[in-house]
């Protein structure tokens, strides 16, 4: 009986100490500034296998005793905290400063895919920037946030460039050496799929940039890993939506001039699958005669996972923008503050009416650790109408292809370890193009132009390859070294529709027969890429880089129309660059840095040669040649850190800064053009003339403000240099700043409502500025932006499941 009784006493004391062994920690993890719970968030504590928060930030950890419990997010700061055993908590996690060692990016041979160990310049940004100012307008996000890289439009939303690095346009006609009227120079990609279409040239007036989440920039030549990228490589991605999380949302957004967009937003995200659809509409009147813009799009970003070998994601987007244009002003107008545009701009109702559909699918697939491909498959339809003062224009065109990469890593003896990235991409365009001039409208003399008679038909087929391989050997004490090469082919094919029955005479004795087709293909285009990247406590890099890459003739340039000459010598433009740079997190992680310093040349420059008719009297035609080269060296800074953290009132002050110096010059460079009476040809000799169409100088400081309660405020201030906007240096920009701020209120409501209002104000000072600047095109040069301060003002509200 006692011997039972024993046991039985025993078996209870065991129960009893089994039961304090098996208690457990249990709480919540959500967004210290919005109380929104945190799916997905990793929790870790002494001696258990840890945990992951659920879609309303619940966790729960088995414990013995208390212990050491460290919280951590991607995009905040970790928590770490001794609790006790069976204790319940609720963690509000505080947004980190950007941490380059937490930032990947999306192309890259090193097996650390995080900035800190790219030895070469990438910006990257996300929401937090992108959302500074009212956020459809990627460009001040741009021009504020990354050094060395202008973004310029001609329209509200239409008419986008990039110049990167003093890069950026081609050549066009006989007004100079730039072209302002397509991007060329640079690759642009949104969700993996090339917005530069297969010739080369870039056209973003269909974007919703209010749809895009983060932007990453490759700064230089980037020939290696995305072939004709002779500048650099943009990747834009659409918002994504959040981990674990479902929601239906409505944003609305007012502002000066007219300024309307809504935006109805659906997420949801799973376990293995999420999706994200966007649709809105946008409106502005236009703070000048004939500047209306609008514009409808529709985005669906999904995202699959049948098991951990696997991912399938897809995107599809849809846009319809009508862009009204004013012409460019002259520099009598913008100096005297006549915003009234150009009359025949406005008599041609011109405008930029663009269509487009695009769509991409992509599958991962893990072989095994290690091994892994990436393959997606792409497709772009695109109607445009445009109508400029020279009349109007149609396109329709198809863009298709597919970019397939292995993702390779393999570790040797001694911690060596080898990794790389193999791959093709092939794109592939058919475009038909109509022109029209335009005439008077015999019914209506006061109104209009009306489309005139069809006056050309141009069919064309271009046809682009990239092969490419990169590796980086990982070396012990956090050195490696990166090597790759990358090889481009460019064809073209254009076929000339237009019938002219005096063309096709053969008893016309002034008739020279001219060719309806033209065919011109480059290749041997050989982009290599050499690296050495050095890490030092996993806080900060210093690396040296050299790199090559190309830029292949569009179509427009290697034949003669008026004579059907074909220019068979032709060549690309090559830049090749020398770059060091350091890059790092300092004083705790509380400061992180980006330092630059580069030299570019870029040789085989095309420029065009204006040849006279037979009396002297007009050009007659116009041909492009390869002469001269162009010599760019600059230095960029970037910070940006937390000044003040804290669990009171104000939860975290986070300033940035950023800097670039632009030191470029004309090499040997000769351009041909008319004389000032446009009667002979002169020879104009622009070495070591600065380069037009970048300020030596731009300076931008802000600061990120929040609040626990949830308010928050931003401020930035942007300093842009005077600039030579003709080759001959004798015409030149003012200076001018810009002072933009914002302040809102973010929390969620009732657990399940999430309230985001806000209020900005951009030129508060009510400085002259412009939107873009037309580069050797006297008399027109100017597309000003607002020159008063103007204000926005919007609701977001989300209802989240």
């Amino acid at each position: 009986m006692y011997k039972k009784l024993f046991i039985l006493f025993l078996g209870l004391m065991a129960a009893g100490s089994l039961s304090a062994q098996t208690s457990q920690i249990r709480g919540r993890i959500f967004d210290a500034e919005n109380n929104t719970p945190l799916a997905n968030a990793t929790i870790r504590a002494a001696g258990t296998q840890g945990a992951t928060s659920d879609k309303n930030g619940q966790f729960s950890l088995n414990c013995r005793d208390s212990t050491l419990v460290t919280v951590s997010y991607i995009g905040y700061e970790t928590f770490r905290q001794r609790v006790g055993c069976g204790q319940e908590l609720n963690i509000g996690l505080i947004l980190a400063a950007r941490d380059l060692n937490t930032v990947e990016i999306t192309a890259t041979s090193s097996p650390n895919k995080t900035v800190l160990y790219q030895p070469v310049s990438i910006a990257r940004i996300g929401e937090v920037e992108i959302k500074r100012g009212a956020g459809i307008l990627l460009d001040d996000a741009i021009n504020t946030n990354i050094p060395g890289v202008l973004m310029e439009r001609r329209t509200f939303s239409a008419g986008q460039q990039f110049n990167i690095r003093g890069y950026g346009n081609g050549a066009r006609g006989t007004n100079g050496i730039n072209s302002n009227f397509d991007g060329q120079g640079y690759k642009v990609y949104l969700n993996g799929i090339p917005v530069t279409d297969a010739e080369g040239i870039t056209l973003m007036d269909d974007i919703d940039f209010g749809s895009v989440g983060n932007v990453e920039i490759v700064k230089g030549p980037a020939g290696t890993l995305y072939g004709q990228a002779i500048a650099g490589v943009v990747n834009l991605t659409t918002l994504k939506p959040q981990p674990g999380r479902t929601s239906v949302g409505q944003d609305v957004l007012l502002g000066s001039y007219g300024l309307q967009r809504y935006t109805t937003h659906l997420q949801v995200s799973k376990e293995h699958a999420s999706l994200l659809v966007n649709y809105g509409k946008q409106k502005y009147n236009g703070f000048m005669p004939h500047t209306q813009s609008k514009k409808d799009f529709v985005n669906v970003v999904g995202e699959f996972s049948p098991n951990p070998k696997q991912t399938i994601n897809s995107y599809f987007g849809y846009s319809n923008s009508y862009d009204e244009r004013n012409g460019e002003l002259t520099k009598e107008q913008y100096e005297t503050l006549d915003y009234s545009g150009n009359p025949n701009y406005i008599k041609n109702n011109a405008h930029s009416n663009v269509i487009t559909f695009r769509t991409g699918i992509g599958h991962t697939y893990r072989f095994r650790e290690g091994i892994s491909n990436t393959t997606s498959i792409f497709g772009t339809g695109l109607v445009s109408n445009v109508s400029s003062a020279g009349g109007w224009t149609d396109k329709s065109s198809a863009n298709y292809g597919f970019r397939s990469t292995f993702d390779t890593r393999f570790s040797l003896l001694n911690g060596f370890v080898l990794s790389g990235i193999t791959g093709l991409e092939a794109q592939m365009q058919n475009a038909q193009t109509l022109g029209y001039p335009m005439v008077a409208d015999s019914f209506n003399l006061k109104g209009y132009n009306l489309i005139g008679n069809l006056r050309s038909n141009q069919y064309t087929i271009s046809r682009t390859l990239s092969a490419f391989t990169e590796w980086t050997l990982t070396l012990p004490y956090a050195l490696s070294l990166t090597a790759g090469v990358g090889y481009s082919t460019l064809g073209i094919e254009l076929n000339d529709r237009f019938y002219a029955a005096s063309n096709n005479n053969p008893s016309n004795p002034n008739v020279t027969r001219k060719p309806s087709q033209y065919k011109n293909t480059f290749d041997n285009m050989v982009s290599p890429h050499l690296a050495l990247n050095k890490v030092f406590d996993k806080q900060l890099s210093v690396y040296a880089s050299f790199s090559r890459a190309y830029k292949a003739p569009v179509s427009s340039y290697f034949f003669i129309p008026l004579t059907g000459q074909v220019l068979t010598d032709l060549k690309p433009e090559v830049g090749t660059q020398f770059e060091v740079g350091t890059k790092g997190a300092l004083l705790g992680e509380k400061l992180n840095y980006q330092v630059a310093a580069f030299y570019t040349k870029y040789a085989d420059k095309l420029t065009p040669v204006a040849v006279p008719n037979a009396t002297n009297t007009a050009t007659s035609y116009v041909y492009m040649a390869n002469a001269g080269n162009q010599t760019n060296a600059g230095l960029e800074v970037a910070v940006r850190g937390t000044a003040y953290q804290s669990a009171g009132f104000v939860k975290a002050l986070m300033p940035f800064a950023n800097f670039a110096y632009s030191h470029f010059r004309y090499g040997d460079f000769k351009f041909q053009q008319l004389s000032g009476n446009r009667q002979s040809i002169v020879e104009t000799d622009y070495t070591d003339n600065v380069v037009a169409g970048v300020p030596p100088v731009t300076f931008n400081v802000g600061f990120d403000l929040t609040t626990r309660p949830g308010f928050y405020a931003n401020m930035t201030y942007s300093y842009r240099d005077q600039m030579y906007y003709t080759s001959d240096n004798k015409n030149e920009t003012g200076k001018y700043q810009l002072l933009n701020a914002k302040v809102g209120y973010s929390r969620v409501l009732a657990e399940h409502l999430s309230l985001d209002a806000f209020v900005g104000v951009n030129n508060i000072t009510g400085h002259q500025n412009y939107a873009m600047v037309f580069l050797n095109q006297l008399p027109d040069a100017y597309l000003p932006a607002p020159r008063e301060a103007n204000f926005f003002g919007g609701i977001n509200l989300k209802y989240i499941f």
